[in-house]
């Protein structure tokens, strides 16, 4: 027997072919048949591409119908196997992103109303029957721009089809059945072809936008059919610098800086973007110029950064990331190697010539081929930018005693060095000593732990790029004895094994499944690894969200002697006094090369300045700050301290976001380090705190008064939380959060696939679904005073304004908490925000995020007020199907990451107070759309998935 979605198939994938054929007929061969214009060189191109990728469609679509036929007439002998749709659902994919590309293209170069304005009296006479063709066809307006969105819906309406009726074809398969994987298979194309088509047609219509911005001489130059905008500085601004461009646009082929009348245009594919940056600033490498990029705040930055480094990345693949941009492929990072060809334009020996070959960051390096237009040419190797030889300098920026490097500092070798490295760390009489972080850019590793005489020595932990990491004893820069080894799959190993990760000896093998594997291992030549011990499969499956969360270095490097080279100077000038005219040998920093040991102008962290300069003086800073200790007045200043690499808490932050980007950047942002990320940020927290109050005495002892007694811890913890993390937060933020991204990644997969489910569900049937009051499902008629503090009252679901709050800057547009003007209940009711939420939109601070949850509360509570007359105080059991709602139809992005980050920086004073009450129920919500059974693939069997529609 065939099914009832079988049939529909069938009768869907019937309108559909006849409704393309009349579209042929009636719309593509006429915008055809149109002359073209000579300023209109892509319309004819993009409007034959159509053509050509309408009949396609048409092809597979009636192939699919005859699978559908003949599956109805012989339901025996033919499968569900043997439907083009299940069977093939890789190859209909790609005809349909084939019609998608030229329909876009169409709409970009305005293909639809060039041509219908050329046959106008035409167009005219066909409206009737256009309208009776596309159900979206507009009445109003022009021709162009109605087949513009008809024909947009034409295919947006298949593909939901599709959808819901191989999801509930998927309901009627058997778990166990041969064709269910098929199926699911099909079903889950066509959701990501859906996201993939609104992602397209917003790029499309974005660029569209973008011509009539330009003048023709831009357009000219920037016009394309293929070209799409992904970020346009008018929307996000964005400063250039050195080149001071008046807008930025990235396309997802090329980044343009537009300055004047002229137009600087860099191929993606040989732009790099430095990684580990924070604040509002970030760095592109091209192969002639450099620039620095800053953003109005954080948020712009993290989008910008995002975006480019995304856009290369797809530029690379060389084909759109499908389903949305970054989804999920790897790499996730451009590789800095590349391979590629540049004409030079800047003058000098170079100019004019074209170089192809490898690259790395920005600079031919490698094998490569220099030609000139006289004929001279270049073949062989290439090292930074040279046609040969190295340069074997290495730069040191920290501290000194007597001539060597002692205490904090920093040593890089040059980038083409045969064995690149950068050491952050301590120092002893010249070196390597106490903690330190070593990155191995060759070998793509990086040491965190103790050294002792320029070797590792102790307890230490290894990270790889490869998401590898081991944790265990060092002696002579070599693992001894037994330690830990995590693999990328979550399996852990427990007993020795060699640096290159070879296990030898006795070792426990814990896989992600809960066996065990126990005994002595070795390997041999020719023979890999091999094992003599016990296979224990009897134990109980662990939980996975256990397994991938086991942390590294926690208790074997104790947080307050981690980073003392940092703070060792700072309270050397402190108990000094702070004299003004040792600020600079106390807290400056100074470089060294192979060729020289001098004082410099550069600088690890902060500027020099010259004693007598206003700014810099002590005695101004002591004074301001005796000015400042009310509580208001005291975070004032504070912000203003901690933000000026002039000031010595601003120069001493800056030192720890160094050393703080030099363990969890890059290679380190593995999610096993987030427990020793998480506690290093508390610790430099209150150092930071302790390291005011040392200002503070010294400020006090000059005019000859006494700091009050000491803090009690309580008191402490108190100031650190509400004063100070609030205003560090941001400077350790983009790290920290990566490694929560990471560490919470299984569970808010699972989320946003529940969230992606829920979407599917209108309004109603969703609050039916979450078991909502009916009381708050159908009020239709109420009016509340104020609604229209968000915008004009108008007939449609209530709106909740909610606040964004509980999300920091993140690499995705949509990742604001509780977006504006969601859908909260579907009754014809606007409630007002109690607060302007886009003031703090960007905040990073857990007691702010807090607020919002609170504020938020409070809104679902009035409004249900409101709803049902009366004030109505709602438990736990009415406020979780509510809460739920709410962030399902708000899409909140990595909302476990979130959750964790608040609860592990939340003031402890807040335990089993509202806030507690308030995160906990956000966190049950949270886990309750992890749930499977919250999936469409397991809807209530009372409910017919086909009527949700």
């Amino acid at each position: 027997m065939c099914s009832p979605e079988e049939v529909a198939l069938l009768r869907l994938e019937e309108v559909f072919s006849a409704t393309l054929a009349r579209v042929n007929s009636l719309v593509l061969q006429p915008l055809l048949e149109a002359a073209p214009e000579p300023s209109d060189p892509w319309g004819r191109e993009c409007l034959q591409q159509l053509h050509r990728s309408s009949q396609q469609l048409r092809k597979v679509t009636k192939e699919s119908l005859h699978s559908l036929q003949e599956r109805l007439r012989h339901p025996d002998s033919k499968g569900l196997e043997s439907l083009l749709l299940l069977h093939s659902a890789d190859c209909v994919l790609q005809v349909h992103l084939e019609y998608i590309e030229a329909y876009t293209s169409c709409v970009v170069v305005q293909a639809f109303q060039k041509a219908a304005n050329r046959r106008s009296e035409y167009w005219r006479g066909q409206r009737k029957a256009l309208r009776q063709l596309l159900a979206g066809m507009s009445s109003e307006g022009s021709v162009g721009t109605a087949l513009v969105q008809a024909l947009g819906q034409l295919l947006t309406h298949h593909v939901q089809q599709y959808v819901l009726l191989l999801l509930s074809l998927g309901d009627t398969v058997g778990e166990h059945h041969r064709t269910r994987e098929l199926v699911v298979h099909a079903a889950t194309i066509f959701v990501n072809l859906q996201s993939f088509m609104r992602q397209e047609l917003d790029q499309a219509m974005a660029t569209q936008a973008l011509w009539h911005t330009l003048s023709s001489r831009l357009r000219d130059v920037l016009c394309t059919r293929t070209r799409r905008l992904l970020q346009d500085s008018q929307d996000m601004p964005m400063v250039v610098t050195p080149l001071r461009a008046e807008r930025v646009l990235l396309f997802d082929d090329a980044l343009v800086l537009l300055q004047g009348h002229n137009v600087h245009t860099f191929d993606l594919k040989l732009v790099w973007v430095e990684p580990g940056q924070d604040g509002c600033v970030f760095h592109l490498l091209t192969p002639e110029e450099d620039f620095s990029f800053c953003s109005k705040d954080p948020q712009g930055r993290v989008v910008w950064q995002w975006k480019v480094t995304q856009a290369v990345c797809q530029a690379l693949r060389g084909k759109k990331d499908f389903p949305v941009l970054g989804a999920g492929l790897e790499p996730s990072e451009p590789p800095t190697s590349r391979c590629g060809a540049y004409t030079f334009r800047a003058e000098g020996r170079f100019c004019q010539a074209t170089y192809e070959g490898e690259w790395y960051w920005g600079r031919p390096h490698g094998k490569g081929t220099l030609k000139w237009p006289d004929g001279q040419n270049h073949v062989g190797d290439f090292c930074q930018g040279l046609e040969h030889g190295y340069s074997t300098s290495e730069v040191y920026k920290g501290y000194f005693l007597e001539g060597l490097r002692h205490g904090f500092g920093v040593l890089e070798s040059a980038p083409q060095a045969p064995q690149p490295c950068r050491y952050t760390g301590h120092w002893e009489r010249g070196q390597k000593s106490g903690y330190g972080v070593e990155e191995d850019s060759d070998r793509g590793e990086r040491y965190i732990g103790m050294w002792q005489a320029d070797q590792r020595l102790g307890p230490g932990v290894m990270v790889t790029q490869a998401g590898v990491c081991y944790q265990g004893t060092f002696q002579a820069d070599k693992i001894v004895g037994p330690g830990i080894l995590l693999s990328e799959d979550d399996s852990l190993y427990e007993g020795t094994f060699t640096r290159d990760l070879t296990l030898v000896g006795k070792g426990k093998v814990t896989f992600p499944n809960g066996f065990t594997l126990e005994g002595s291992f070795g390997s041999g030549a020719g023979r890999g690894l091999h094992t003599q011990g016990v296979l224990d499969t009897a134990a109980l499956p662990p939980d996975p969200s256990s397994t991938c969360k086991r942390q590294l270095g926690l208790g074997v490097f104790p947080m307050e002697s981690r980073w003392q080279g940092v703070y060792g100077p700072f309270w050397d000038f402190v108990r000094a006094g702070c004299p003004g005219d040792l600020q600079e040998a106390l807290l400056g920093f100074h470089v060294q090369s192979s060729r020289e040991l001098r004082k410099s102008q550069e600088h690890l962290c902060c500027e020099r300045t010259h004693p007598e300069d206003h700014v810099g003086r002590m005695e101004d800073i002591l004074e301001e700050l005796l000015q400042h200790r009310e509580p208001k007045a005291l975070q004032q200043y504070l912000r203003k301290a901690l933000s000026n690499s002039l000031h010595p808490l601003g120069k001493l932050l800056q030192t720890l976001m160094l050393t703080f980007q030099a363990t969890y950047a890059g290679i380190g942002a593995n999610k096993h380090l987030q427990g020793l990320a998480q506690e290093e940020v508390k610790q430099h927290a209150q150092e930071l705190w302790a390291a005011y109050r040392g200002l503070l005495q010294v400020a006090l002892q000059r005019k000859g008064q006494a700091l009050e007694e000491d803090e009690d811890a309580e008191t402490r913890d108190l100031q650190v939380h509400r004063l100070v993390l609030p205003l560090m937060l941001p400077s350790f933020y983009s790290e920290l959060f990566t490694l929560y991204l990471l560490l919470h990644e299984r569970e808010d997969s699972l989320y946003s696939q529940g969230i992606a489910n829920l979407s599917l569900f209108p309004d109603t049937k969703l609050l039916e679904f979450l078991d909502v009051q009916k009381s708050l499902r159908s009020i239709d008629t109420a009016r509340v005073e104020g609604m229209n503090t968000l915008s004009p009252p108008t007939p449609g679901p209530l709106c909740l304004k909610a606040p964004v709050a509980l999300q920091g800057p993140h690499t995705d547009e949509q990742s604001e908490i509780f977006p504006r003007q969601r859908q909260v209940l579907p009754v014809s009711h606007r409630v007002s925000a109690e607060d302007d939420p886009s003031c703090c939109s960007t905040t990073v601070d857990p007691r702010e995020k807090l607020e919002v949850l609170e504020r938020t509360y409070g809104e679902i509570e009035a409004t249900v007020s409101r709803v049902l007359g009366q004030e109505h105080k709602l438990p736990m059991d009415d406020l979780l199907p509510l809460l739920i709602y709410v962030v399902s139809r708000a899409q909140i992005q990595h909302l476990g990451a979130e959750i964790h980050l608040i609860r592990d920086m939340m003031d402890s004073t807040h335990t089993g107070g509202r806030y507690d009450f308030l995160l906990t129920a956000l966190e049950s919500c949270y886990e309750h759309i992890q749930k499977e059974d919250m999936g469409l693939h397991r809807l209530p069997s009372r409910w017919n998935s086909r009527e949700l529609w």
